[in-house]
């Protein structure tokens, strides 16, 4: 019997998933001022731009799910109120609760390469996936954790490496055959 193959876009949100929480863990080992240091920036702190992820996730989980431009824009305000000025620790909470959203959300789809319109009153109609728009929701948290750790560079702390291939070695774990020289063909 063969396993079915996890979808790739549902693989590209664990990998957010995953890469969100190497953020997390890396932060709180920080000095906890690092966390709303101003910086000169395209966010004024690093908790605005964790706010921002959580934020669009959110609102990207309501689009998905079929909600209308009016409900999704409610959740948007809720979310802000939720989130705005929140700890480290109370937003990772959120992230963990977002997180079990998409996958309760991923758990019910039935095909995540089914089209779907979205409609925008500026941007206009859409007709994508919801596999485009989780490829999205990764590729936008990509960015803007790459926006935190240039944050930290600049306050003199070192990033995370948050690459997709090292998400892959996790998920692929040590294998019988890894080398312990670290050789790439065992010599």
């Amino acid at each position: 019997m063969t396993m079915k193959k996890k979808h790739t876009a549902f693989q590209q949100f664990g990998y957010h998933a995953w890469a969100n929480r190497k953020f997390f863990d890396h932060l709180e080992s920080l000095p906890e001022d690092v966390y709303t240091q101003k910086v000169e920036s395209v966010f004024a702190t690093i908790r605005d731009v964790i706010v921002h992820i959580y934020q669009v996730d959110s609102m990207w989980l309501s689009v998905m799910s079929g909600d209308s431009f009016r409900k999704t824009m409610a959740l948007i305000k809720e979310h802000e109120e939720k989130s705005t000025g929140r700890s480290l620790q109370d937003m990772r909470v959120l992230y963990e609760e977002s997180e079990r959203s998409y996958s309760d959300f991923f758990g019910q789809l039935y095909d995540p390469d089914a089209d779907l319109t979205i409609r925008h009153p500026r941007f206009g109609k859409l007709d994508t996936s919801v596999a485009d728009l989780v490829r999205h929701v990764a590729n936008h948290g990509t960015y803007h954790r790459g926006n935190i750790t240039a944050m930290l560079r600049q306050m003199g702390h070192s990033g995370v490496s948050t690459d997709y291939v090292f998400y892959l070695f996790e998920l692929n774990g040590p294998s019988e055959q890894d080398v312990p020289d670290g050789g790439q063909d065992g010599s």
